[in-house]
């Protein structure tokens, strides 16, 4: 069974980091495109971050471009995501997703992590 757990999310003041860690098991997926997503209260699921299988490339939104980065770690098959310089407006349930064959759309998802930013 295929499973991705999110860890690291809760509570920060504006200005501080949090570290997101997102497990994969059941499969690996050293060889798939794995993001980051969130939603916050009262939107839509948007893209964070992605990372191309391998960790050859990165992509970012522009809301969170120079303060968050995303890796992987292949022997762990885990992804993280480093939160830095957080703002209320980061406040969202973060998700974790991965590529099915290296395809297009995300076929996997995790539960999600919430993450709150006070101000």
């Amino acid at each position: 069974q295929v499973q991705l757990v999110e860890s690291g999310g809760g509570l920060v003041q504006a200005g501080g980091s949090l570290r997101l860690s997102c497990a994969a098991s059941g499969r690996t997926f050293s060889s798939e495109t794995m993001g980051w997503f969130r939603q916050a209260p009262g939107k839509e699921r948007e893209f964070v971050a992605r990372i191309t299988r391998g960790g050859g490339r990165t992509y970012y939104a522009d809301s969170v471009k120079g303060r968050f980065t995303i890796s992987r770690d292949l022997a762990k098959n885990t992804v993280y995501l480093q939160m830095n310089s957080l703002k209320p407006e980061d406040t969202a349930v973060y998700y974790c997703a991965a590529t099915r064959n290296n395809g297009v759309s995300y076929a996997y998802w995790g539960q999600g992590t919430q993450v709150t930013v006070s101000s």
